[in-house]
């Protein structure tokens, strides 16, 4: 199973390390990663592979939310069936 995260908000020091340490903790792989940096905006997506994840994927969405919020960003993330469902014309 596929997962997407994504990272919106000022852009700071550390916020690829944070969210990839908040990954590696729970044996999420990040397969691909594209980043912006818009003026002051920082916009990530990551595509991950949350197959050998060792916490159910709810309490992982809820650890990345918590850590936007800690960080002062936006962080989402949602399994990649559901992201493509939301994005299909």
């Amino acid at each position: 199973m596929r997962a997407i995260l994504t990272v919106v908000g000022h852009d700071t020091v550390g916020i690829l390390a944070k969210v990839s340490a908040l990954c590696a903790q729970h044996n999420v792989n990040i397969i691909e990663v594209t980043q912006s940096i818009l003026q002051d905006m920082f916009c990530m997506i990551m595509l991950a592979d949350v197959s050998q994840c060792n916490v159910a994927f709810t309490t992982l969405a809820d650890e990345a939310k918590a850590l936007g919020e800690e960080m002062n960003l936006s962080i989402n993330a949602m399994h990649e069936d559901i992201f493509n469902s939301m994005h299909r014309i």
